[in-house]
């Protein structure tokens, strides 16, 4: 099986469980890690033989900005179910992260790895 990763992706969200993370939106991170077979666009050049990561990115941001999540859980949860829309995605590996929720600690993240429904 091959990879298409997408990694960084900013997404300004409500995401968190504190009162005062449900009244703003904050900079997260995603990544994606899309196993699927890519023989036929290595072969072909054509987007239409593989994963249009412009719209897959649009479309995470999109679900994440409406879902005003409080874990990063459900959001990775989210970004794993819009991967797996695409019926080339056989496997998806999310990876949500969030600055600055806890004093003196960098980040916090999650990865979820989710087979097609």
């Amino acid at each position: 099986m091959d990879t298409l990763k997408i990694n960084g992706i900013e997404v300004e969200c409500v995401l968190g469980d504190l009162p005062e993370e449900r009244t703003r939106e904050q900079k997260i991170q995603v990544d994606v890690s899309l196993e699927l077979d890519l023989e036929a666009a290595a072969a072909s050049d054509s987007i239409e033989d593989t994963v249009d990561y412009a719209l897959l990115v649009g479309n995470i941001r999109e679900a994440l900005e409406d879902a005003k999540c409080r874990l990063l859980e459900r959001a990775a949860g989210i970004v794993a179910d819009v991967c797996l829309e695409d019926p080339l995605v056989e496997r998806a590996a999310v990876t949500v992260r969030k600055f600055g929720s806890v004093s003196g600690v960098a980040s916090a993240a999650v990865t979820l790895v989710r087979p097609p429904r």
